[in-house]
């Protein structure tokens, strides 16, 4: 069934996969908005993304020969327009300069976005959001789209200093959350906040030092959780300007991973509100 548009590749210097050659050492993210999917359910989410025509679109696809009979269904739920190319993997693991286990690849594209004041007035009235300031580890990024993704956030919102979400590792690990959670990734993060406080969110900050056990929190029609950075945390501007959260923990440890206290707290304050 498939058969009939796959398009075999028998040379790694092939232009036409081009995209696809080198991808550790040259990710393909902040590149004209485009960048790498991997992996199958990755690949099965960027398809539903670019037929819902909403902010993500496909632009070619690379698997590996042996993973075609697996995948008929995603194949033929891409346009007739996006090529799908096969390689083997000798030739594969060339083009991308690893062995690539999963076989399975796809060049995407983020399409053009507004302004985060915009994005925020179309936000629902009752909303739970996940603000991050200053990440950089790309494992938490996509860690902190999956949490979202599970709790019912409504949005992601990054300060300008973030890593960019659509780097292949991070959303390898948001298993693909980071096409189906709307987010900005815009402003400073005093810019961010204060557009998020100007549209009547309750603003609570995590940090060890908090001034509020995450229990105490009152429920809030419109919430944002804001976590900081892996090391430092957030600065003190931003923990004396709105609320701080704790979550209480055993003595003898500074502090919980980024990814794991946004979790804990997305599922507090979701359950509080009643979107669990």
């Amino acid at each position: 069934m498939t058969g009939g548009r796959l398009i075999e590749i028998t040379h790694p210097d092939d232009p036409r996969i081009a995209e696809f050659r080198n991808i550790r050492e040259r990710d393909l993210t902040g590149r004209d908005s485009r960048f790498i999917a991997e992996g199958t359910v990755v690949l099965r989410l960027l398809t539903g993304a670019h037929a819902s025509g909403g902010d993500f679109a496909a632009e070619k696809v690379l698997l590996l020969k042996n993973r075609v009979a697996g995948l008929g269904d995603i194949i033929e739920s891409f346009p007739a327009d996006i090529p799908i190319y096969v390689a083997d993997a000798e030739v594969l693991d060339g083009i991308v300069g690893f062995h690539l286990h999963r076989g399975v690849l796809a060049l995407g594209r983020r399409m053009a976005e507004d302004g985060v004041g915009a994005f925020l007035d179309r936000l629902p009235k009752q909303a739970l959001v996940l603000a991050g300031c200053g990440i950089s580890n790309h494992d938490n990024m996509g860690s902190m789209f999956r949490n979202a993704a599970a709790f019912g956030a409504a949005a992601v919102l990054l300060d300008e200093s973030c890593c960019d979400p659509l780097y292949r590792k991070a959303l390898r690990v948001s298993v693909g959350s980071i096409l189906t959670v709307p987010y900005r990734r815009q402003l400073s993060d005093v810019e961010l906040l204060a557009a998020l406080a100007e549209r009547g969110f309750a603003i609570w900050s995590l940090s060890p030092r908090g001034n509020v056990d995450i229990r105490e929190v009152p429920a809030s029609e419109r919430m944002a959780l804001v976590v900081g950075t892996e090391g430092d945390g957030l600065p003190a501007n931003i923990l004396s300007a709105f609320g701080s959260v704790r979550i209480p923990q055993a003595p003898g440890l500074d502090s919980l991973n980024v990814a794991t206290a946004s979790g804990i707290a997305l599922f507090e304050m979701a359950a509080k509100n009643g979107r669990i």
